[in-house]
């Protein structure tokens, strides 16, 4: 944040305590006073956006912002978080890049930064950003990420140790189980992956993920029947297809058949894809 923005923030907030003890004063006359700038950092506008606004919207609103005052650093960041947030990481990651050209970021910066590289599948570039954070930087987001690279490169040992890291520094560890699992899955640990997959579903059993990946480890080992894990019949209908799907790769078509016409029978509406891959067998 430059010296410039500094001094008019001190000033605004300096002016607001004057202005507490001036009755006679109007209440148009004190936001008139207090000026754009300062309205904006002391109602914290830039977090309701990235917290409250859709997406697209706090996109607009720290563009628009940015035209006004190119200079502001809070609002570069804000903005590349937005991107993040509606999905464009690669246009969030070139805002990133010249923060950290202008030296204007830090090892937060440079970690969400890493975040837009690995979920715009620039792998070999996040892991240069994560190499360049301080090792004392032992948050979750640090480990979890460490992870995901560890994995696309499988280095296991590392990836085992750094989720292993991440999943004790969370109190929502479903992701981090279900990513966990996966990298299980990956290797053909079967064994290991199914336990994570169930432990993802008990952090939270709304996670379908997780579900999902349960049957599929489920069904690469032939046991074609559904795990006892919560699910309403939509999901099991979803999850009876893709077990048989794994059945006619496994070359057990007339498992999938029978799985197949499960799927038809509990969906309420019937499951579209299903009646179509039973009829293709």
């Amino acid at each position: 944040m430059s010296l410039t923005i500094l001094q008019t923030i001190g000033a605004g907030l300096a002016l607001s305590i004057v202005l507490a003890g001036c009755a006679q004063m109007t209440e148009e006359e004190k936001n008139a006073d207090l000026g754009p700038i300062n309205v904006i950092d002391a109602t914290g506008l830039n977090d309701i956006m990235l917290n409250l606004a859709d997406p697209a919207e706090a996109v607009a609103f720290f563009r628009a912002s940015l035209a006004a005052e190119p200079e502001r650093v809070d609002l570069k960041k804000g903005y590349a978080q937005a991107l993040v947030q509606n999905g464009q990481y690669a246009e969030a990651a070139l805002v990133y890049e010249m923060l950290i050209e202008d030296g204007q970021a830090d090892s937060n910066d440079r970690l969400k930064y890493a975040d837009a590289l690995v979920r715009n599948g620039a792998w070999d570039e996040a892991r240069v950003q994560l190499n360049a954070i301080p090792p004392t930087v032992e948050t979750f987001d640090r480990y979890f990420l460490e992870a995901l690279v560890a994995d696309h490169n499988s280095e296991w040992e590392k990836s085992d140790n750094f989720y292993d890291i991440a999943r004790g520094l969370t109190t929502r560890p479903a992701q981090v189980l279900n990513n966990w699992g996966i990298s299980k899955l990956e290797r053909m640990q079967y064994s290991a992956a199914e336990k994570l997959f169930k432990q993802a579903i008990s952090a939270d059993s709304k996670m379908f993920t997780a579900k999902n990946n349960l049957v599929i480890t489920l069904g690469k080992q032939g046991i074609y029947r559904l795990p006892v894990i919560p699910m309403n019949d939509k999901e099991r209908a979803i999850l009876l297809y893709n077990l048989a799907r794994e059945a006619i790769k496994n070359g057990d078509t007339d498992v999938a058949r029978g799985l197949l016409a499960d799927a038809i029978d509990i969906h309420p509406q019937h499951f579209a894809p299903a009646v179509s891959l039973l009829a293709s067998l």
